[in-house]
């Protein structure tokens, strides 16, 4: 993914306002970022312990949504599965995120789900540079460039239903 800036980023949201969109706490470290091992931009806010943001290259586009994070309480032992890169998180780990539909559908209500990782980190996760609590996923025969490939194609999915 190529270095994004904050007009990038702003201009790309498709499930707010502009008002919205401009009252974002983008993330300080954009300049920090692992660029060329995102396949999306991810963060959570840090004011409001329910919400997160995701900007990704869609063509020759970038597609930012808004997403709301389900509020959960699991112990240590229970596990669940990243539904973008297949990693496996104990506890807190995975979050169900829930994105408000773009256009009227959004306006009336509708909103599309999905389990991701809490940290939004899958980039890192599939290419190894990151590795998950106690645990990691099942075990896989499919190169890092196919595991990319793979969470690129259910990430293109769920925003298709967002948008």
């Amino acid at each position: 993914m190529r270095p994004l800036s904050e007009p990038d980023i702003r201009a790309s949201f498709v499930n707010c306002s502009k008002g919205e969109a401009k009252r974002i706490a983008l993330p300080r470290d954009l300049a920090e970022r692992p660029w060329p091992d995102l396949d999306f931009l991810g963060w959570r806010d840090p004011g409001t312990l329910d919400r997160a943001y995701l900007v990704a290259p869609a063509g020759d586009e970038l597609v930012g949504i808004t997403l709301r994070i389900a509020t959960q309480q699991r112990g240590f032992l229970h596990r669940n599965m990243c539904s973008l890169c297949l990693t496996t998180h104990p506890g807190t780990g995975v979050s169900l995120m829930t994105g408000r539909r773009a256009g009227e559908a959004g306006r009336r209500g509708d909103s599309v789900g999905s389990y991701i990782c809490t940290d939004l980190a899958c980039s890192l996760y599939v290419r190894g540079l990151r590795t998950p609590d106690a645990g990691g996923g099942p075990r896989e025969t499919l190169s890092v460039q196919e595991k990319v490939e793979r969470t690129r194609g259910k990430l293109a999915a769920f925003l298709a239903r967002i948008v």
